[in-house]
């Protein structure tokens, strides 16, 4: 069944928010509530407060969840209450309640019915998740520039994984694996005019954080976001907020919207110099990412979910 649905899904996302001609949007990880009552943590409370100030201070034109989006075993089906109680209540206040989502899945939300996360989209004109991975062309306003942004399934590449920090098992379906790397590979070839190339998925390719780096990853992907010139890999699963740059690539883990670990277990399995920003205070409030692609340089900004920024950098547009 998995890999009939390897189909490419492409969706065009023009940005209305920014005079100044960029594509602003949040990027969340392990966002997604507890099982039971009250069904979302203060953590998560405070970061959707955080994320509505930013969408309104800095500016956004979606959110991009990374995964994790109900914990622990996912959702039944379309009709599960946890839509409700743990996304649509939470992330309701000033400068959210109007934002799109765009949605891939974690090992946790595996662990459930993925395509009824899809299917929810019918019900929800916030929650775009159309297949397990898909496409997204992001128009930069005033510009005939573009960026595109490749949203993956990386527990379908490379199969669940212990959550005490056990490397994933594999693929479950080995041919859904392939099929989505050749259309990775071909959406990459066909993005080579793009301004900003951005990959996410819910493992991380590098992370000093608990899970660590993923030699599934580092084998399938790793290669081609060289080859490709990828601007940036985003990520989630560890649950803290990281920058990293490897090869000329930035690699963003933003996992802090629910649990936050200051565990640097995988620190000495970086490459040398590559960790420059990492934060998992164990009293932090949470925090997200907020992103800025402009056609002269990408900008990526990591809140604490008090407002408070933590770290920014700046990257620079491929080469045409």
């Amino acid at each position: 069944m998995l890999a009939l649905l390897w189909v490419m899904v492409t969706a065009t996302v023009a940005a209305g928010g920014d005079p100044g001609g960029a594509v602003q949007f949040l990027a969340v990880g392990d966002w997604g509530g507890i099982p039971e009552p009250p069904f979302a943590t203060p953590r998560e409370v405070a970061t959707a407060a955080a994320m509505g100030r930013a969408a309104t201070e800095m500016g956004a034109d979606f959110v991009l969840a990374l995964g994790d989006n109900f914990y622990y075993k996912g959702v039944r089906d379309e009709w599960d209450p946890r839509f409700q109680d743990t996304f649509e209540r939470v992330f309701s206040g000033p400068g959210l309640r109007d934002l799109p989502w765009f949605v891939l899945a974690g090992n946790h939300d595996h662990a459930g019915n993925v395509t009824a996360q899809m299917a929810y989209g019918r019900r929800s004109p916030r929650w775009h998740f159309p297949h397990y991975f898909y496409s997204l062309r992001l128009s930069l306003p005033g510009t005939n520039a573009s960026a595109r942004l490749l949203l993956l399934d990386t527990v379908l590449l490379c199969g669940g994984g212990d959550d005490a920090g056990g490397a994933p098992a594999g693929p479950v379906d080995a041919a859904a694996a392939a099929a989505q790397l050749r259309w990775l590979r071909a959406r990459l070839a066909a993005a080579r005019g793009d301004r900003f190339v951005l990959l996410a998925g819910h493992y991380p390719l590098w992370s000093a954080g608990e899970h660590g780096p993923s030699a599934c990853l580092q084998r399938l992907l790793r290669p081609l976001l060289r080859a490709h010139r990828v601007t940036a890999y985003l990520s989630g699963h560890d649950h803290n907020l990281q920058f990293l740059q490897e090869g000329g690539v930035a690699y963003v883990v933003s996992g802090a919207g629910n649990f936050v670990e200051a565990s640097r277990r995988h620190a000495g399995a970086l490459p040398p110099g590559a960790l420059r920003f990492f934060f998992g205070a164990p009293a932090a409030p949470g925090g997200f990412a907020h992103v800025r692609l402009h056609p002269r340089a990408a900008t990526v900004t990591f809140l604490e979910s008090t407002g408070r920024v933590l770290y920014r950098v700046t990257l620079p547009p491929r080469d045409p």
